[in-house]
């Protein structure tokens, strides 16, 4: 595929999927594999004694006893670990029986740690055979998964599964590559090193390989889990992780280039890797190995056959996932080696390829530096078309996210997305709406006759590209902001029903872009709001339509929610949004209603006008009340917009601004045992006298709304009859594309 020239991709062709394809089988880890790679590694042969009629008979017996009746815990951890005593010498042919398999697992899970630890050290010397056997490797993640419990809930115990695992990981280095190259035993050596490394039950959901955590990290929609784990890291055993990962690379005794390009090993070594995060001399000794070189300064001296041979690799399944991790986990100063003198010079050749693509997309995304950027946008920066055709929408997307975390080249990468989805002299109107629909555009035997296409869902990359976009500034995005609200009305609401559609609509409104311009896409649903709040997602349109509106379209908003009201009660995220709306208040007294409102919009308006940046213009001032954007110092604000949209909900002071911080007669603050208290009793104060933010010292009330803000999460800002909505309402979370 790499050596293919980009005019193979024809443009009826089926290229636009996201996940790697051709010559690949699916297996049970969720990886793909090549038809010619081999799956795994021949093990040495071991038979297997069957199990004799009489502990078959007894083990019968146990498993009805501990899962047929209810048993008090202390009894059942006697009945366990009496069990686990007659298994003695037995353990290889009962792990391995289909069949009693199972009770051992319930054994395994009830005994204590003496028992658990009793059992390992007993078959410890068939740990191996255990491990990869089908039946087998079931129990053994499950006595490691008992451990790290057993670790959890009693700290005293540490000292004896140190012994524990000291004693399985020298039994499993003696061969490691059989356990590693075989499907059951890679589940069980994964397990050993999160057991080594500290973790406890549910830690491999951190170390999420899936697709769609792994799209989101990439393109800055959530932040990486191995930032998070290094702000926490706390090994419990770091001599057994280091030791088992050293002799797992010990190039004197295991065949690296097997390793890496196995599918089953190469998640062994994804795992270790993560576990190894921001342990940079480990790093720097690992993955050199895993190169091919024995130490860090290899990379110095590194020969043009060489850079081929990764080259080469990175286009096998198995070790593009591994060199996805090394990128992703690899100290800066590696890092740049590696760029710099492997990969640069060759990364669209590698994004023509269906694995070597996903190299790139990790490459970019975790550059270092401006540098970095640069020298890809070198590259990939006049290949945007040419990269869409091919169905290659990660790469440009990783790009543009790469560039605006790293605040460099971010107008270019715009400008250049544009001209690939446009011709010199079209109309702008047609961005949105093809990079929406990146398949049926692309896949189009005529692109200049492209239309709308209806009925047909949203590519998700092309949303996701789009929200990316709608984050930059103002300038930089014009031809966007110009092409979405041209939109035509039946557009906008069919973008606004499909869920990567609606999180571009969501991802619009949400930005700095003028409220004027806001206001002309929300128009465009009027005679709609009501069918989309029952919609699986549209209640998070229609609740940032209402933001950015003015009086009259939120009086819209409400009455065409009113007549679903009983209908959106009852989903998901209904009762949320008609409080949020007051739809209630407005049923019963519309005009009471506006008058809050119209309370709520004159505080917005104070407080921006004490609080809020310097605007230039009345636009600015509207489109930071309408809505707060992703700066801290405005997410800060944004919690006191909560505030005193709560306040006012609920009638507090409805003809007037002024007190919308404080229950009338009741100016003090409700104890909660925090230092910061008489600062924002002063701040309350100061904000509410004669119904305006006066005081000598701006920089002053700065710092005390910050320490409210920062406050709200234990308590209430101020006494009154309801609790703070930051406090309240629960997040939100919702089930749709990112």
């Amino acid at each position: 595929m790499a050596g293919e020239d980009s005019s193979s991709y024809r443009k009826g062709g089926k290229k636009m999927k996201m996940g790697r394809k051709a010559k690949e089988e699916y297996t049970g880890t969720g990886q793909k594999v090549s038809k010619h790679q081999n799956a795994s590694v021949p093990e040495a042969s071991f038979v297997r004694k069957q199990v004799d009629p009489e502990t078959a008979k007894y083990f019968a017996e146990i498993a009805n006893v501990i899962e047929g009746t209810e048993i008090e815990l202390e009894e059942r951890t006697v009945i366990c670990g009496n069990a686990l005593e007659e298994a003695r010498g037995k353990e290889v042919e009962l792990a391995t029986d289909y069949i009693i398999s199972h009770t051992m697992q319930t054994l395994l899970e009830g005994c204590s740690v003496d028992h658990l630890c009793g059992f390992l050290r007993s078959c410890a010397n068939n740990f191996s055979h255990i491990a990869m056997d089908r039946s087998g490797s079931h129990v053994a993640e499950t006595a490691l998964t008992s451990l790290a419990l057993h670790l959890q809930e009693d700290k005293e115990t540490h000292s004896l599964v140190e012994e524990m695992l000291s004693a399985l990981c020298q039994e499993i280095v003696v061969n490691p590559v059989d356990i590693m190259c075989n499907c059951y035993g890679s589940h069980v050596m994964r397990r050993l090193l999160y057991l080594c490394e500290g973790e406890t039950l549910g830690s491999s959901e951190f170390h999420s390989s899936k697709p769609s955590v792994v799209l989101a990290e990439r393109l800055n929609l959530r932040s990486s889990q191995l930032d998070g784990h290094k702000l926490q890291h706390h090994q419990k055993f770091p001599d057994q992780l280091k030791f088992l990962v050293s002799e797992m690379l010990n190039p004197s005794r295991v065949d690296i280039a097997t390793l890496v390009v196995n599918q089953y090993s190469s998640l062994v070594l994804q795992t270790a890797l993560k576990l190894l995060a921001g342990h940079e001399q480990e790093l720097l000794h690992v993955i050199p190995v895993l190169l091919g070189f024995s130490t860090e300064s290899a990379l110095e001296g590194i020969e043009a056959r060489e850079v081929k041979k990764i080259l080469s690799l990175v286009e096998e399944n198995a070790y593009s996932h591994l060199m996805e991790v090394i990128l992703e986990v690899a100290p800066d100063t590696l890092y740049d080696e590696l760029f710099t003198k492997v990969f640069r010079g060759s990364l669209f050749k590698m994004s023509s390829h269906h694995c070597g693509n996903f190299v790139v997309q990790a490459l970019v995304s975790h550059a270092r530096s401006q540098d970095h950027i640069m020298s890809i946008w070198e590259e990939l920066g006049t290949k945007f078309k040419t990269l869409l055709e091919m169905g290659r929408p990660g790469v440009v997307a990783s790009l543009l996210a790469a560039s605006q975390r790293l605040q460099t080249h971010e107008h270019k990468c715009c400008q250049a997305l544009a001209a690939a989805v446009r011709l010199e002299n079209e109309s702008t109107i047609c961005i949105v709406p093809r990079i929406l629909f990146l398949d049926s555009y692309f896949n189009s035997e005529e692109n200049d006759s492209w239309n709308w296409p209806n009925g047909v869902k949203m590519h998700l990359l092309g949303s996701l590209i789009l929200q990316s976009i709608f984050r930059l500034p103002n300038d930089f995005i014009l031809q966007y902001i110009s092409s979405i609200t041209s939109l035509e009305d039946n557009h906008v609401l069919e973008a606004s029903r499909d869920p990567s559609g609606a999180r571009v609509i969501e991802a619009f409104l949400s930005s700095n872009v003028s409220t004027k311009h806001k206001r002309k896409l929300v128009i465009k649903l009027r005679g709609h709001f009501g069918e989309l709040s029952v919609h699986p997602s549209g209640s998070f349109t229609v609740e940032k339509c209402f933001n950015v509106s003015n009086a009259s379209l939120r009086e819209t908003i409400v009455s065409e929610i009113l007549p679903v009201q009983s209908a959106l009660s009852k989903t998901k995220q209904g009762p949320y949004l008609l409080r949020k709306l007051d739809v209630e208040g407005f049923a019963r007294n519309p005009d009471q209603w506006k008058s809050r409102q119209a309370s709520k919009q004159s505080a917005y308006e104070d407080f921006y006008s004490a609080f809020g940046p310097k605007a230039t213009n009345a636009s600015q001032s509207e489109s930071f009340l309408a809505d707060t954007h992703h700066k801290s110092q405005q997410e800060k604000l944004k919690d006191m917009r909560k505030e005193i949209d709560t306040r006012l909900s609920y009638g507090f002071a409805p003809n007037s601004g002024s007190q919308f911080l404080a229950h009338p007669g009741s100016a003090k603050l409700k104890r909660s045992g925090n230092k910061q208290a008489p600062e924002r009793a002063g701040f309350a104060k100061d904000v509410t006298d004669n119904g305006a933010f006066k005081g000598k010292n701006r920089r002053h009330k700065m710092e005390n709304v910050s320490t409210a803000t920062k406050n709200t999460k234990g308590g209430e800002i101020l006494q009154g009859d309801k609790p703070s909505t930051v406090v309240k309402e629960k997040k939100r979370r919702r089930k749709d594309a990112f």
